[in-house]
């Protein structure tokens, strides 16, 4: 009888020793979700097909489509079927603090994966991979971006297209008048306007704004690629067990194949808001990425 007692007891002591190292594995960004039982993704509201609004101003895209593959990867590991999802809008600039200070768990848009930027965050796996070029109107006489000496160029501000263009100015003393717009929007506008005479951004961004074009058949995307860039979703630096359940998810979708019928949707089909189609096949950079997944920025392959 008192065997039984002591094998009750020592089984009781090893529970109770047991249970709270079970609970400290939980940290970070995982116990943060657990814990306020959502999880909040950072999105943008003009990077077509990636991440923006629709018509019902709800996120979606590309990027946001691979974000709730995350999120149904959080639901499992976390046992929280019924987890919440709240969505924060970022901007260019405003995207890598809201990451930083806890504000947004991951963002998922267009955001390139660079050496500068992976000491402030984490990124993923690569979901994309780019190079910047210029978007025109075909009677512009730009072909390449010799011919932007002393014109005005709009870009995006807090983008890596931004810092290109106003170091190529500097190098190459080209007197060009760099435009710094908020998002891709305004700066396809000031283009559109003709305020500037080119745009210059991530070639299937570029294919993105051109698309809403009051006439899309006047637009050209030009010019030898300024950099290769991949793009990756974001997190808060130092928590490998929430990049873990991020990566793995995204690895899922690849090994899947299903991210065929993702990027066929938002890259090769209509699109909201006005049904057109991108017609920008899978790049063989882009296939590369998917069958060997790396977290690795272009600058480090």
């Amino acid at each position: 009888m008192r065997f039984t007692t002591r094998l009750i007891c020592t089984a009781t002591v090893g529970a109770l020793l047991a249970a709270p190292a079970m609970s400290a594995e939980l940290t970070g960004t995982l116990k943060k979700i657990k814990d306020s039982g959502t999880i909040v993704i950072g999105h943008r509201d003009a990077s077509i097909p990636f991440s923006y609004l629709d018509n019902n101003q709800q996120p979606i895209g590309y990027s946001m489509d691979l974000a709730h593959k995350v999120v149904e990867a959080v639901k499992k590991d976390l046992k929280m079927p019924g987890l919440k999802v709240q969505y924060n809008l970022v901007t260019s600039q405003t995207r890598i603090p809201l990451v930083q200070n806890g504000t947004v768990d991951i963002e998922c848009g267009s955001t390139t994966n660079n050496l500068e930027r992976q000491k402030q965050v984490d990124f993923s796996v690569g979901i994309f991979e780019i190079g910047t070029r210029l978007l025109t109107k075909k009677t512009s006489g730009v072909k390449d971006f010799a011919d932007l000496k002393g014109k005005n160029v709009v870009t995006t501000a807090g983008t890596t297209s931004e810092r290109l263009i106003k170091s190529m100015n500097a190098e190459k003393q080209m007197g060009m008048n760099i435009i710094s717009a908020k998002d891709h929007g305004e700066s396809f506008l000031m283009a559109e306007s003709g305020r500037a005479v080119a745009f210059m951004m991530d070639d299937v961004l570029l294919y993105g704004e051109m698309v809403k074009a009051r006439n899309p058949a006047e637009w050209v995307v030009t010019g030898k690629p300024q950099s290769f860039e991949i793009y990756g979703c974001m997190m808060r630096k130092g928590d490998p067990a929430f990049k873990k359940v991020v990566d793995d998810a995204i690895k899922a979708t690849y090994k899947s194949g299903e991210i065929n019928k993702i990027y066929a949707k938002w890259f090769t089909s209509p699109v909201p808001p006005k049904n057109l189609n991108l017609n920008f096949p899978m790049s063989d950079e882009l296939k590369a990425l998917i069958k060997n997944p790396t977290d690795k920025s272009a600058e480090q392959m």
